[in-house]
């Protein structure tokens, strides 16, 4: 046996709670069980055509770009951002490798080994990745279902507050709650971070997708703007999570060179994924309200399926396309291994993702699920009524 070691880094680097159960669903598949994936969100709706057609006109060599992107796509980006009333010039932003990137960028720009961010829990889960991989510490501070993982109250920042913390780090609208936060939240985060001196690593990936007339606000409408960094992606705007491409955008130089010694680091991303992104920007706003439409139209669907569990806690998500809940059952993680490998109704099954794993504190997030409500509305029915009878069998088992 080899006495040759791997990295300390990469034994405590989490492994993925939307992915680590793949090959379960895999195994199903290979039974002859149809999958329904709620698990992850890639959305079933089309990629605009535009992207492909524009790749397809592509001549020429397919280069490396500047390392901060096409001048084109940055462009197109600060237009973009300015409709949002975000004022990034194009010298403001960094085209990245998908939203991932940008938040790894952005926390080893502000933090080094053993400095702390503050995380809100359940938050997106390879946040925690990105920074373990960086030895960087995720302090959490707790939502929790039975109020609709609504923003705590600052105190409970100021609780978790040591002399090594250096950022906020959330989502809005969030990811796996589907909380789209008040002015008021966000300003409350803006005070807290300037009077201790802190960055906010602010996830807008979301920012076109909710509800019910609510409007996604930007942390960039709130407190001093060099304070904050934006992370940003077209992966779910435009239906294109292969393309990988996201962006980093701030009006802080310091940040925004160190970023670009990162970016210039790896090189670039890729350029054709750039090339067609660039015609995304042309779509009117009838696409935004179509596709928005569309996900409030599921939401709906899901919270009406999933109020039919006995004992279900939940509050119907604002924004983004994520529904996340407390069910009756031990072990998430367990149900959701055995409604693969044990489970199925007319040779059907329901894969979700357990919320454990979307949480820093132990024990926290096992009872509960999160759903990507990602599929048709005859097809989510299905899988949801699948899913409550899976949990009355296991239940039952």
């Amino acid at each position: 046996m080899s006495h040759l070691k791997i990295s300390k880094r990469s034994r405590e680097m989490p492994a993925s709670p939307i992915r680590k159960l793949v090959p379960y669903a895999d195994m199903a598949e290979k039974k002859g069980i149809h999958v329904y994936h709620l698990n992850i969100g890639q959305p079933d709706l089309q990629t605009p055509n535009v992207y492909f057609d524009r790749i397809r006109n592509f001549n020429g060599v397919d280069a490396y770009t500047n390392s901060a992107g096409l001048l084109e796509l940055r462009k197109k980006f600060s237009r973009y951002y300015k409709k949002w009333s975000i004022p990034f010039e194009q010298d403001e932003v960094i085209v990245t490798t998908g939203g991932s990137e940008a938040v790894t960028f952005a926390i080893a720009a502000v933090a080094d080994p053993l400095d702390e961010i503050i995380v809100i829990e359940p938050f997106y889960a390879n946040y925690k990745a990105f920074a373990s991989m960086l030895n960087v510490k995720t302090v959490p501070v707790t939502t929790h279902a039975e109020n609709g993982y609504r923003m705590p109250p600052i105190y409970e920042f100021e609780k978790v507050l040591t002399s090594r913390t250096r950022a906020i780090l959330f989502p809005n609208p969030g990811n796996p709650t589907g909380s789209v936060y008040t002015p008021s939240e966000l300003n409350g985060i803006a005070e807290f971070a300037k009077s201790h001196s802190l960055y906010v690593i602010s996830d807008e990936v979301y920012r076109e997708i909710t509800f019910d007339g609510l409007k996604a606000h930007s942390m960039m409408e709130f407190g001093d703007p060099n304070d904050v960094i934006i992370v940003d992606s077209l992966s779910k705007r435009f239906n294109v999570c292969g393309a990988r491409i996201g962006a980093l955008a701030t009006k802080n130089k310091d940040v925004f060179n160190s970023a670009m010694k990162m970016a210039m680091m790896r090189l670039c991303p890729n350029r054709l994924s750039q090339y067609g992104a660039i015609g995304l920007f042309n779509l009117n706003d009838s696409y935004y309200t179509e596709m928005t439409n569309e996900y409030q139209r599921r939401r709906d669907i899901v919270h009406e399926e999933m109020k039919k569990m006995p004992s279900l806690i939940a509050s119907k998500p604002q924004g983004a396309f994520y529904y996340a809940a407390k069910i009756p059952v031990d072990s998430a993680e367990n149900f959701v291994k055995w409604m693969l490998t044990d489970f199925s109704v007319n040779g059907k099954t329901t894969m979700v993702s357990p919320l454990s794993g979307f949480y820093v504190t132990d024990g926290l997030g096992k009872d509960e699920i999160r759903i990507a409500y990602v599929l048709k509305e005859k097809e989510l029915r299905d899988a949801c009524r699948i899913l409550r009878e899976g949990v009355r069998a296991y239940n039952n088992s």
